[in-house]
């Protein structure tokens, strides 16, 4: 029975100081769902003896038959800590599936602690790493369960002091995770503030101490240790969990001893010397045995032996009777029979696994009104905006989040995701309970249908029946004995915004302001101001701003909803009426001063995709309605619709994926769909060219004579260009050479293949990136405003395609000094602050081109020398893994690092008319590669030559030519002689116009064709190296046991796996096996390896990186040897020509293969004679 009720619950969340906000975080299959059973269990909600069989937070029907959590769900608990000391527990229970890792985001960001669930025998697992590491980002503060401690006893055999040594190793990996998260903040910390000392070697070398840091950061409340009570013992399913403090207390008073001295003596190397009856240190070298285990630990074991092993009646009525407790009759007549609900019943009364939680949650869990300025600051800010940088408005807000009060008049509720629930377990929609009046008339009309039965039996044969007694009854009054039910709803899906309020009071019919993820309070103030302070205005022409209605707010109670009128600062509920205004997540607030909330942190990011479409061409509306509000309900999945008019779904995983297919077949779209076969995503990237052939042989002896040849009749040795224009005689890289298609301009590219750290390098920092390029944006828009200032004063910056005479250059020199001397320090502080950028990302960008700088003379000092400051753009979409640099001499464009370096060197150089064109060009080359259109990755292309002949007849210039470096604008110096380069395609004035009237057709198409001749000839570069397919790649964790380690490695094996590691775990006889995996072969993997070892292995994929296929996909045999070998048609599989003629076949590009028309044996027509 209940025994809490929704009033109680009202009321209890008005106390702030005792409500608690928890997540439950685990790897699959520790036990969280177990775990929260037994929690809700304590509040009567459900039945002790269903705990851990019902599953009660997963409500979904394949959650069930698979037997894992796929979304997260929240409950609330009433815990009594004291007498007079009651507590408000919201718990949200999240998936351990990797699949499924957005919903933990979610999850988390709503709450102030976690419970963090390791099984025992399994140890510290990858997505137990995962979530250690989101608890940390979050800045949620953890307690440990060490759960399934029942299977040290029945399964592996162990007897006390052995368990004590696995817990003691256990609990210490566990701390080596989180100590290795708290010293990488603690160094980025120390990196930022440059707080490390250095000392120099007598060698002179310089050496930097990075422990400084360590030494002053306290971290004395970082780890997990039994007696701070942030550690509890337990198992799950047996239904018992214990902290060190209640046998400290129980052991206090028997022993004489103080109940503080066991709590810090009963875990550790300690001992209970006899003769003394004092407690003392050593236990292990004097061969003793720890208090832990004499007097935990054995008596544990010996319950379970009694009860389990020897089902002795007598002894376990003595061990009732001395625990006090009482079991019921039922339990005790099939103590034998089921010796494992008996053991539930014994357990769960003596030492309660709720109790245990929930307790060192209140202890050591904070309130909401508790929050660090350091976590509201992350809250408000996002990675790469500093928090001073907010308006003023914004700012004051912070002390409402650390406040978290119920009467304030700002209320701050973050949604983080939809819920898609039934209409009809909206409470509203729930059919009441009948009132005495209602049946007393269903009693009455009950009566009258038997009466009515009655007469009709009673009637003679031959005569009319009687008049029906319920004919004297209006209809109305029978209609009126039914309850009356609303109308049915459009609807059948609802969604139901997850909130938490932080700040004022959440009420139903309350207007709000829905700020979207891109909402900028300062833009929204500044139009604010604008618009005469008129909010309405505002918000009909904001995009990223809308006011919503709430329609009702609810009480999260697993698979219930219960309507409440309010809801006070730190409560988690739910949120009727932003269905419409809500894609995924938002900040609700009465003021658009509010920031949004920063981004979620997704641990696996979407890969896997789908094409889908209606069987039935008519519903077509369906599908899109159903794709719509799919993309709704899941954080994690991505609904697109590509080129080709495809509608393709983007998941993280295969069990993420089928279930999305199959919300989509019964829950939105209703209807049946074909989805293509999955969709995986591809690079495409370029090798040094290969020294041996297929054979392992070297290639050399005829192509060194061929090269020879060449070098003999070119005449120039077979010298190329690298990255610094110089020639190489040992480079075989040529570069291509492309004309405009009117010849008005000349670019010569060269494909390089980037050494792979830089571009893993490139990869981890594609967040400040892309800040960069956002700010030499901005620089490219402050030079391009000053040159338009400066045509407005009647001068010219020469941006024009004839050359200057001497009184222009005069002019625009008097001019240019004239200017309103624009500082460069001052210009690289205003697109800072501009841009919000914080600090910390400004010293990341640092360290980003000083990591650059290393890799790069790693890599060859030589070919890549200076690459660093020549680098024009990084591509595709500005942040990706593939780079763009100038080799040209006299082209001193202003670094990308401009706003970045902080040695106050200022803008130097300036910018080339179409030097965006090029950028685009690139840009476009990187995001479609000529392999299979799928994006580049690890390449770096070298501009060698540039040449703009801009007028047949006038006048040409040549970048790579032997004229002067042209200055900046901003330097403050005279403009060159001859052509200016900065933004001369932007000159609009009224006399630029009249004179270059000539020359104004190709003003438009020139940009758009230097933009197609830059992307043929980054890809015919790309083309005249040797090409790669690189394929997605998963980290595969399996742990088996020895008798399946042969299956395991055969289906490995099949599916083109490599096994990197196996280690077998201590004490037990499973191994853990590492191995990698493609995505593109992961499709029935899991359910393979389970079918195979019978159930005894289950793998964990995880996208780990990207991975070059060996073999070349265009490869033929040649040589003698190799047609030997291969045949003359290579008849063996070439895994990246599959691949890339997969891809090519699925998006309609031509594919070069030979097909049979006719594939029957020839007849002879002619009779044989």
């Amino acid at each position: 029975m209940r025994t809490t009720t929704t009033d109680k619950i009202k009321v209890l969340q008005k106390n702030v100081d005792n409500l608690r906000n928890i997540c439950i975080l685990a790897h699959v299959d520790h036990g969280k769902t177990t775990l929260a059973d037994s929690l809700i269990a304590s509040n009567g909600i459900i039945s002790n003896r269903m705990a851990g069989k019902l599953r009660y937070m997963d409500s979904r029907e394949d959650e069930q038959k698979r037997g894992i959590t796929m979304k997260s769900s929240a409950i609330a608990l009433h815990y009594t800590k004291e007498v007079e000391n009651e507590f408000l527990v919201n718990l949200i229970d999240s998936p351990g599936h990797v699949d499924f890792s957005s919903e933990v985001s979610t999850a988390v960001r709503l709450c102030d602690g976690a419970v963090v669930v390791v099984d025992v025998v399994e140890g510290v697992c990858p997505q137990t790493k995962a979530v250690l590491k989101q608890a940390w980002l979050e800045k949620l503060i953890p307690i440990l369960v060490l759960n399934k401690v029942d299977r040290l006893i029945s399964e592996l055999r162990y007897t006390p002091l052995e368990a004590h040594l696995h817990l003691r190793g256990l609990l210490e990996q566990i701390n080596a995770v989180t100590g290795s998260l708290f010293s990488a903040e603690v160094f980025e910390k120390s990196a930022q503030s440059s707080s490390q000392t250095e000392t120099k070697t007598k060698d002179g070398n310089v050496v930097y101490d990075w422990s400084s840091g360590l030494d002053d950061t306290d971290d004395s409340e970082l780890y997990f240790a039994p007696e701070k009570g942030n550690v509890v013992f337990a198992s799950a399913t047996d239904g018992w969990g214990f902290q060190i403090q209640h046998f400290a207390k129980m052991f206090a008073a028997k022993l004489g001893i103080k109940d503080a001295v066991l709590r810090k003596t009963l875990w550790g190397d300690y001992y209970v010397n006899t003769k003394t009856k004092k407690i003392m240190k050593g236990a292990q070298a004097k061969a003793k045995k720890p208090l832990f285990v004499q007097f935990i630990l054995e008596n544990l074991w010996s319950l379970y032996d009694t009860v389990l092993t020897r089902r002795d009646p007598e002894k376990c009525e003595k061990i009732i009777a001395s625990l006090n407790i009482k079991v019921s009759a039922r339990d005790s007549r099939n103590a034998k029979s089921e010796p494992k609900s008996y053991l539930h019943s014994i357990c769960s009364q003596w030492l309660p696994l709720a109790d245990a939680v929930l307790s060192s949650v209140c202890v050591h869990i904070p309130s909401p009104n508790k929050l660090t300025e350091e976590r509201v600051e992350g809250l408000m800010c996002g990675a790469t905006k500093s928090f001073q940088s907010l308006p003023a408005q914004s700012q004051v807000l912070k002390q409402d989040f650390l406040k978290c009060d119920s009467t304030s008049n700002v209320s701050i509720i973050l949604v983080s995701k939809m819920v898609a629930v039934d209409t009809k377990v909206l409470p509203e929609n729930k059919q009441r309970p009948l009132t005495l009046e209602e049946l007393q008339r269903r009693r009455e009309a009950a009566r009258l249908r038997h009466a009515e039965r009655a007469t009709g039996d009673d009637a003679k044969p031959g005569e009319p029946p009687q008049a029906n007694v319920s004919d004297n009854v209006k209809p109305a009054a029978v209609t009126d004995i039914l309850p009356p039910s609303d109308e049915k709803p459009e609807k059948e899906q609802h969604f139901v915004a997850f909130a938490r309020v932080f700040s004022g009071t959440l009420k139903a019919g309350q207007e709000l302001y829905v700020l979207g993820p891109k909402h900028d309070p300062s833009a929204a103030l500044i139009a604010l101001d604008e618009n005469d302070n008129d909010l309405a205005k505002l918000v009909e022409s904001s995009s990223h701003i809308s006011k919503a209605n709430v329609s009702c707010v609810y009480l999260w109670m697993g698979r219930e909803l219960e309507n409440v009128e309010e809801a006070p600062a730190g409560s988690i509920v739910g949120i009727s009426g932003l269905e419409d205004h809500v894609l995924n997540s938002a900040t609700l607030c009465n003021t658009i001063a509010c920031p949004p909330f920063n981004a979620l942190s997704l641990d696996s990011a979407p890969i896997i995709r789908v094409a889908v479409e209606p069987k039935l061409l008519s519903e077509m509306g369906s599908l899109m309605e159903g794709l719509k509000l799919l993309n709704q309900a899941d954080p994690c999945v991505q609904v697109l619709v590509q080129e080709t008019g495809e509608h393709v779904i983007v998941a993280a995983g295969e069990v993420h994926l089928q279930r999305c297919l199959d919300d989509l077949r019964m829950r939105f779209a209703k209807i049946d769909i074909d989805a293509s076969e999955p969709i995986v995503p591809f690079r495409e990237t370029v090798i040094p060219r290969p020294k041996v052939d297929m054979m392992n042989e070297l290639i050399g002896t005829q192509e060194k004579n061929l090269m020879q040849k060449w070098e003999k009749e070119s005449g120039d040795g077979g010298n190329t260009t690298d990255t610094n224009g110089k020639k190489s005689a040992s480079n075989k890289e040529t570069s291509i050479v492309m004309q405009t298609p009117k010849k008005q301009a000349t670019l010569a590219i060269r494909a390089i293949p980037l050494p792979p750290d830089v571009t893993k390098l490139l990869e981890r920092n594609a967040e400040v990136i892309r800040v960069l390029q956002q700010m030499e944006s901005e620089v490219k828009e402050l030079l391009l405003q000053r040159r338009r200032r400066l045509e407005s004063t009647g001068s010219s910056t020469g941006g024009d395609d004839v050359a200057e005479t001497a009184s222009n250059n005069e002019t625009s020199a008097t001019a240019s000094q004239n200017d309103d001397d624009v500082n460069e320090d001052d210009v690289i502080t205003k697109i800072r602050a501009q841009l919000k950028v914080k600090d910390a990302t400004l010293e990341a960008l640092r360290k980003l081109k000083s990591d650059l700088e290393t890799t790069f003379a790693a890599a060859g000092r030589r070919k890549w020398l200076g690459v660093v400051d020549r680098i024009w753009s990084f591509g595709p979409r500005g942040n990706g893994p593939n780079i763009l640099v100038t080799s040209l001499s006299e082209y001193r464009r202003p670094s990308i690092w401009t706003c970045v370096d902080a040695d106050g060197t200022g803008i130097c150089g300036t910018y080339r008319e179409f030097d965006q064109s090029v950028v685009s060009g690139f840009q476009l080359a990187t995001l479609a590669g000529p392999l299979c259109e799928e994006p580049l990755h690890g390449v770096c292309f070298a501009v060698e030559e540039w040449t703009n002949h801009l007028s047949v007849g006038l006048t040409s210039q040549t970048i790579n030519g032997d004229t002067e470096a042209d200055l900046s604008p901003l330097d403050g110096g005279t403009e060159p002689q001859g052509r200016s380069v900065t933004f001369a395609e932007e000159s609009n004035t009224t006399e630029d116009r009249k004179e270059n009237r000539a020359d104004r057709h190709f003003y438009g198409p020139m940009s758009g064709q230097l933009i197609s001749t830059a992307k043929e000839c980054c890809r015919r570069a790309f083309q005249a190296q040797p090409q790669r397919l690189m394929a997605a790649m998963y980290t595969c964790d399996v742990q088996a046991t020895a008798e399946v380690l042969g299956k395991v490695y055969a289906v490995l094996g099949r599916r083109e796996g490599r096994v990197l590691s196996e280690d077998l775990r201590d004490g037990t006889s499973s191994f853990n096996i590492v191995a990698t995996l493609p995505v593109a072969e992961s499709f029935g993997f899991a359910e393979e390896i389970r079918k195979r070892t019978s159930g005894l292995a289950s793998p964990q994929l995880v996208f780990s990186h990207w991975e070059i296929i060996a073999s070349d996909p265009f490869w033929v045999p040649t040589t003698e040897e190799e047609i030997q070998h291969f045949g003359e048609k290579a008849d063996f599989e070439n895994q990246a020509t599959k691949y890339m003629n997969a891809v090519r076949r699925r998006k309609g590009l031509f594919v070069e293969e030979k097909t049979v028309e006719h594939a029957e044996k020839q007849r002879t027509l002619g009779r044989n004679k």
